[in-house]
């Protein structure tokens, strides 16, 4: 007992043994996802979307390793007006009665930074998948004062073409760049 006490120690001061990761989900009450394009040269017109939810599994030790997943019910977008948000919803825009969920899955996390990192992954919008890479930066990472439960934060954005996803409704005069603004909250699953 004493050796593998002591072969445990030594693994860990070397970095030797396997890291191990948190599983955090998604709490919904403290995120958003939202979006901003131009609209017709006049006005930045801008959107979130309320149903959100998603898995994160990261160690901080090698946060390279990290992996997550984020579904979003498309119908839940909310553009500030009701009738902006249903033609968001509609035919020349994201379709959700033929596509309902948009989801992004990380297929890769690269350092930039202290406590930033450029996530990589397949963004499923449309019906189309296209490989999409946000700037993210650590929040804060600790126990919620409240609760004590282990929670985690994090800032992120990018920019899509919607194009790519195949949503072409007044193109060019309404953008096609698509700025993706996201500010999320995980707890401990």
């Amino acid at each position: 007992m004493f050796k593998l006490a002591r072969f445990t120690a030594l693994g860990l001061l070397l970095g030797l043994l396997p890291a191990y990761a948190e599983n955090f989900s998604l709490d919904s009450t403290h995120t958003s996802v939202m979006y901003s394009l131009d609209h017709l040269g006049f006005s930045i017109s801008r959107g979130v979307f309320r149903e959100v939810q998603g898995q994160l599994s990261i160690d901080e030790k090698a946060p390279e390793e990290a992996r997550l997943e984020v579904r979003i019910n498309a119908a839940s977008i909310d553009a500030f007006d009701a009738g902006r948000s249903n033609a968001v919803r509609g035919g020349n825009f994201l379709e959700t009665d033929r596509f309902p969920e948009m989801k992004f899955v990380s297929t890769k996390v690269e350092r930039s930074g202290e406590s930033t990192a450029k996530i990589t992954g397949d963004l499923t919008l449309h019906g189309v998948t296209h490989p999409v890479t946000l700037n993210a930066t650590l929040q804060k990472k600790g126990k919620h004062p409240i609760t004590g439960a282990q929670r985690i934060g994090f800032a992120a954005s990018g920019v899509i073409k919607r194009s790519d996803f195949k949503i072409m409704g007044f193109l060019p005069m309404v953008g096609d760049d698509v700025t993706i603004t996201v500010d999320v909250e995980f707890g401990a699953s």
